[in-house]
């Protein structure tokens, strides 16, 4: 007993300074030192809130290839590929972020919302319910990502071939129109 009461005070301290250590890493927003992918990244967002997803990606992508190592450019690529309708590819760009950040609330919701813009519902579920775990259920990403799920996924875009009319394809391009029946 003499020796749990002589170093508990010693124990306590410790756990308390290893505790404080870990949380202060765990909250701290990542930066840049290039003042050029800060620069880009801005001219990239004014693009994105035009609605030129286009130029935003092109900008976006000049500041990976500066600083490929910063979390937030992923996020802002991400972005924009929903903005495209690539889901598919904002989601490995969401999982790039997360495995440069892995408690970064935006990336676990923009994955989970992406995946149930594709139909994978029971997957975007998966997210939504890590997000609650991490925020709570009143944290405005686990809001804004159930409301995705609660939309669906979004309407299949058909491509041009499969909406031409019959009797129109590649071997009538350049028959008149009398021989392309």
């Amino acid at each position: 007993m003499e020796l749990f009461m002589r170093y508990s005070p010693l124990a306590l301290a410790l756990s308390l300074v290893v505790a404080v250590t870990a949380s202060t890493g765990f909250g701290q927003v990542q930066q840049t030192e290039d003042p050029r992918v800060t620069e880009l990244l801005s001219m990239g967002r004014a693009a994105l809130a035009s609605g030129n997803a286009d130029a935003a990606t092109d900008r976006f992508e000049a500041a990976l290839v500066l600083d490929p190592g910063y979390a937030p450019t992923y996020l802002e690529l991400a972005d924009a590929a929903r903005m495209r309708g690539m889901q598919g590819q904002a989601i490995h760009y969401y999982r790039e972020a997360q495995s440069r950040d892995p408690g970064n609330l935006h990336a676990i919701a923009g994955e989970g919302a992406a995946m149930a813009e594709k139909g994978a519902t029971a997957k975007a579920e998966q997210n939504l319910a890590k997000l609650q775990s991490l925020c709570g259920t009143n944290c405005a990403e686990a809001g804004e990502l159930a409301a995705v799920i609660a939309r669906g996924p979004l309407p299949e875009v058909k491509s041009a071939e499969a909406s031409t009319p019959e009797g129109i394809g590649p071997d009538s391009i350049g028959k008149p129109a009398t021989e392309q029946n």
